[in-house]
């Protein structure tokens, strides 16, 4: 049983006569036996919760930033109506802070026998699923004296997926990638690249591009054309070890690290690339493997969606055999991690050689931008004591860049904002130059 403030209110109120004109018991009897009775009378019209019946439907996926609906249907399957307040309780990241007690709190009035539905709207402000808590009910009665009170436990999860921010750079990046293949400007031509079609020789080509072949079957002269390779192997490699826990600038690493790879996703099923997914830190966290173009951005949204850092160290050895193992031929492997002077000189620069002798490795990397802030304050002895730390942070970011690509890794360090367009300028290049 749950009393209500108005119970409290008369209570009170019929104290104040009694105590001032006549303090007694017998006249608090008089007074709170009334009162008694009718809490006792109240409870008992108010209508039982444990047989109220829930069902749940709505959205089950949501993009983070994004908001959801959730219909609750309520059924009032006893003989009395029910006036009563409820509760859907949610994880907090949920909503917006602030917003949880309007959102998730709703009043009821069924009468017997009927049902309703109830919409509570989320806005989860993490990635992640979010399931659904009891569900609290508590029933008054007709007085609004005293109530009843219980808890349904009814599941229902809605996954928070990775937001996509940096679609807004795909557009530019394709108009890119035609003019690498040949539709808006001329053809490339080079080594390592796959043959498109033969055309007439115009003074000013490569003499190494002439067909004889064609030539000798033709009364000009031929030459080849080539555009970008095709149907190559892309494997991303998400390090989910305790570096990407870090937070730069309003997001964690491992978020920034997933926004880049979504983009070089789209843009690399674009160019007719096949694109597979592997997240590990000690273990094999996520993996997406051998999906069509058309269904490999939906499985890696997916499956990205629930990731979030260990707080462990990566192991290296452990992540190039994972990545060996999804990469049996020649392969373009993305390696999402930081550049961070110990783990990078005692963990990946040990087992480089075993993935670069047969793919080509691109690492990437978020910048801190608050380091470039700091570099750049003067004025002050602080400001001059933060600047030489900057400084000296970014040197050692860059002995480490170095080392990579004294092995022949390519090397994208980009701030959270800049990282994805960056990654996908990267790859362009790559396969403009032949060397996917």
């Amino acid at each position: 049983m749950a009393l209500t403030g108005r119970t409290a209110l008369l209570a009170a109120l019929g104290s104040l006569p009694v105590g001032i004109l006549a303090p007694s018991w017998t006249g608090m009897l008089a007074v709170n036996a009334p009162l008694s009775l009718a809490i006792l009378c109240d409870y008992a019209l108010a209508a039982p919760v444990r047989t109220l019946q829930f069902t749940r439907s709505g959205d089950t996926t949501v993009r983070l930033g994004d908001g959801a609906e959730v219909q609750l249907t309520v059924t009032n399957a006893s003989r009395r109506r029910l006036r009563a307040h409820l509760r859907d309780a949610w994880p907090p990241s949920s909503w917006l802070t602030g917003t949880e007690q309007a959102a998730s709190r709703h009043r009821l009035d069924i009468p017997a026998g009927e049902r309703r539905r109830l919409t509570t709207r989320l806005r989860p402000t993490r990635r992640g699923d979010r399931r659904s808590e009891r569900i609290t009910v508590r029933s008054y009665g007709p007085l609004g004296l005293a109530a009843r009170q219980g808890s349904h436990k009814v599941p229902w999860t809605v996954r928070v997926l990775p937001p996509f921010t940096s679609r807004k750079h795909l557009p530019s990046r394709l108009a890119r990638l035609r003019e690498l293949d040949g539709r808006t400007s001329v053809l490339t031509r080079g080594e390592g690249t796959e043959f498109d079609s033969l055309r007439a020789y115009v003074p000013g080509d490569d003499t190494r591009s002439i067909d004889w072949r064609a030539t000798a079957r033709q009364s000009g002269v031929a030459v080849r054309t080539w555009r970008p390779e095709r149907d190559r192997h892309i494997l991303i490699v998400l390090d989910t070890g305790r570096t990407s826990a870090g937070r730069v600038g309003d997001v964690p690493r491992l978020d920034a690290a997933m926004d880049a790879t979504l983009l070089l996703t789209a843009l690399a099923t674009r160019a007719g690339d096949r694109v597979d997914l592997l997240a590990y830190d000690r273990r094999i966290r996520a993996q997406v493997q051998g999906r069509a173009a058309g269904e490999v951005l939906s499985a890696m949204v997916t499956a990205m969606a629930p990731l979030e850092p260990e707080l462990v160290e990566t192991d290296a050895r452990g992540l190039s055999a994972a990545a060996l193992a999804s990469a049996p031929r020649r392969s373009l492997i993305v390696l999402l991690t930081s550049l961070d002077a110990a783990p990078i000189e005692e963990g990946l620069l040990p087992v480089l050689p075993q993935l670069t002798q047969r793919h080509t490795v691109l690492v990437a990397a978020v910048a801190d931008p608050h380091i470039e802030q700091m570099a750049e304050a003067r004025g002050t002895v602080d400001a001059v004591y933060e600047a030489a730390a900057a400084a000296q942070a970014k040197a050692q970011r860059q002995r480490t860049a170095e080392q990579l690509q004294r092995h022949g890794v390519v090397v994208v360090d980009a701030t959270p904002d800049h990282l994805a367009p960056a990654l996908a300028d990267a790859y362009l290049a790559l396969k403009g130059a032949g060397r996917l």
